[in-house]
């Protein structure tokens, strides 16, 4: 069994990948911290309603030559970065504010682990099943 085709576990799965990919944008703000004119980075946030909504998209089917063929835009939630307009922004231009930078990672490590937990859970209710034949 596949845990990688239930839709929990893809859920589950994808917003590790984007906490992953937060932390790593996160992680080279705090790197440029002291770089001139550099704009903090993160990515859009990740809601479950958009993961959803995402995975429930049907690809258009043509049934006859002259219908138009559907169109799909970028895929990937996490691809889309954006700058955020700080109230603190250093006379050399950077407007990276550390502390602010660690709390998003602290946030970022703590939904990280409740995530791997929520999996392990579940993989653990999935094997008592399997074992109690229930």
């Amino acid at each position: 069994m596949d845990l990688g085709n239930l839709g929990l576990f893809k859920l589950m799965s994808r917003k590790m990948d984007w906490l992953t990919q937060r932390q790593e944008a996160l992680s080279q703000n705090i790197a440029n911290a002291d770089t001139p004119d550099y704009k903090t980075k993160d990515l859009k946030s990740f809601t479950f309603r958009d993961a959803l909504g995402d995975s429930r998209r049907l690809t258009p089917t043509a049934t006859n030559a002259s219908h138009l063929a559907g169109t799909r835009g970028a895929g990937g939630m996490a691809q889309e970065q954006r700058v955020r307009d700080p109230y603190e922004t250093a006379p050399d231009g950077n407007n990276v504010i550390l502390e602010d930078q660690m709390m998003k990672m602290s946030q970022n490590s703590m939904d990280y682990q409740t995530i791997t937990n929520l999996y392990k859970k579940q993989v653990n209710m999935i094997k008592s099943a399997i074992r109690t034949g229930g």
